[in-house]
């Protein structure tokens, strides 16, 4: 089943965030990371990465820069303190959130509805 896309959109600077506070990373690899521990269901396209990174980039939760790696350049991103701080903010918010839809439908967030 498909999973509407305003839930993705809103929560994906959180998990964006979560991927780089365990390591830098590169755009990319972030995608397939999302697509893979997500079992396809962040299907995330390079046009919507970006401006998300930037944004937070200029936000100060994120610095990047460019390494070569195998012959190709690649830009590397990672998360800053203020970052860190945004992730856990965010974190809280959806572990509240998510705690709050479970009791409204009976905890059952992972079962058929």
């Amino acid at each position: 089943m498909a999973v509407e896309k305003n839930l993705i959109t809103g929560s994906m600077t959180l998990l964006l965030l979560g991927l780089l506070s365990e390591k830098e990373m590169y755009g990319y690899e972030m995608i397939e990371t999302l697509r893979e521990r997500s079992n396809q269901v962040f299907e995330l396209k390079a046009g919507t990465l970006y401006p998300l990174l930037h944004g937070m980039e200029e936000k100060g939760f994120l610095t990047s820069y460019e390494k070569e790696v195998g012959g190709k350049v690649r830009k590397y991103y990672a998360i800053t303190g203020e970052g860190r701080k945004e992730f856990k903010k965010k974190q809280k918010a959806w572990e509240e959130y998510a705690g709050a839809v479970s009791h409204v439908i009976g905890g059952a967030v992972y079962g058929s509805i």
